[in-house]
């Protein structure tokens, strides 16, 4: 197992691998993009070779940063209980539509804002009902001879570079004001995203996949101590691989691409509100701590910030009247 980070030490960027307690820097001219360019095998070899010849610093030593710079975010929604609970939430009606079954569905959210372990989170102006998603990405590394176009399960497989914990913040009442527009989320969603603790790489995971391609791994959720969710990771309706080959259909995954597994059951408060008919427990708060764990990735903890005061809605000028041309 390797894993990937990006950290900060004595006031400068590095990135590099983790392991047994200590940060081991790559050279300043690579990066992890580097790392994703050059494919799982090349990087498996370059974290032996940085290991073996380079001088450790302790991970109590460093602030880790995001563990890459994503190229693009594409966030699915690919658990059913998740579906059943936030639709109730957020549009009032029970049930998962039918066309949730026939194919995977994702939307692309902000790479610009996305934020390592330890950040502190700000709430969105004009919002007051806060909440998380408890998710795992994948990014996407080089596979030599494929331009990561049209890819079959087998071919997307073999693009999966590694994979980390994500945790996608939603602000629930601007969400549900503009998804009544069927179209986004946009500003309910854009303002922060949180991917961490390091990219763990593929190969950890090779020998775990049940018959069906799925990972069979435990996720949780706590706010300030207190367990708010846990679920499998296989129980998303399809494995990554999948997704990954949906995803590059008529378009193209590129290194660097990260492809979220969307909110697992019963990881947000969203969706334990439309099951209780009530906003229990409460949206989150400034000073909640929202910690998230994923068995063989790590842990992910973010604190929530203060309220920026300030007005961004912007009305349309409504038609009195037809068009005058």
């Amino acid at each position: 197992m390797v894993k990937i980070a990006r950290w900060i030490h004595d006031g400068g960027t590095q990135s590099g691998f983790v392991e047994g307690g200590n940060c081991y820097a790559l050279p300043a001219s690579h990066s992890v993009q580097t790392l994703l360019d050059d494919g799982l095998e090349a990087a498996l070899g370059r974290a032996r070779e940085t290991v073996g010849s380079t001088s450790p610093v302790s991970l109590a030593e460093v602030q880790l940063l995001t563990p890459l710079v994503p190229a693009t975010i594409r966030d699915f929604v690919a658990f059913e209980e998740h579906v059943e609970g936030v639709r109730k939430s957020i549009d009032g009606v029970a049930g998962v539509v039918p066309e949730w079954y026939e194919a995977p569905t994702f939307y692309f959210t902000n790479p610009h804002t996305v934020t390592g372990t330890g950040e502190v989170i700000d709430i969105p102006a004009g919002s007051t009902d806060l909440d998380f998603e408890t998710e795992v990405a994948v990014v996407v590394g080089r596979v030599p001879g494929s331009d990561g176009r049209n890819l079959s399960t087998e071919e997307a497989h073999r693009h999966i570079f590694g994979y980390m914990i994500f945790n996608d913040w939603s602000a629930r009442d601007l969400q549900r004001r503009e998804m009544k527009v069927n179209l986004g989320p946009c500003k309910g969603k854009d303002f922060a995203n949180t991917l961490g603790p390091w990219i763990v790489t593929a190969d950890e995971f090779e020998n775990r996949h049940d018959a069906a391609g799925f990972l069979p791994i435990s996720m949780a959720v706590e706010v300030n101590g207190e367990a708010v969710g846990q679920d499998l990771l296989s129980n998303m309706g399809w494995p990554f691989s999948e997704l990954v080959a949906y995803a590059s259909q008529d378009s193209v995954v590129k290194p660097g691409d990260v492809l979220g597994s969307g909110t697992c059951g019963s990881g947000c408060l969203a969706e334990l509100w439309g099951r209780n008919g009530s906003k229990t427990p409460p949206p989150l708060q400034t000073g909640d701590v929202v910690r998230m764990t994923v068995e063989g990735i790590g842990t992910i903890e973010n604190t929530v910030g203060v309220r920026r005061e300030a007005e961004t809605r912007v009305p349309a000028r409504p038609l009195s009247h037809g068009r005058s041309n």
